[in-house]
């Protein structure tokens, strides 16, 4: 981990395009502003970590899906199969 000394008003860079910039600091509190593209997601980690765990979630009931839709499709196969198998 890097450990930076700045005051208020000096900014660290990281990379080409994301700024950072201390704007005020208060007792325990400080408070940044973040300049980055759009195309970069800025959250405070907590609430990065609440995305990620709902992603996980989705991902693991989208899984679940997949699998009964799997079942499904193995069930119509077999059906459709003994289907051409009787004469007509």
């Amino acid at each position: 981990m890097l450990v930076l000394s700045r005051k208020t008003n000096e900014s660290i860079m990281i990379g080409d395009n994301v700024e950072i910039k201390i704007v005020e600091v208060k007792g325990d509190y400080v408070k940044l502003g973040i300049t980055a593209p759009r195309s970069i997601a800025v959250h405070r980690k907590e609430i990065y970590e609440a995305i990620k765990r709902e992603n996980e979630q989705a991902a693991k009931t989208q899984h679940v899906d997949e699998q009964k839709l799997e079942e499904k499709l193995k069930e119509l196969k077999d059906k459709d199969k003994d289907n051409k198998k009787k004469p007509n």
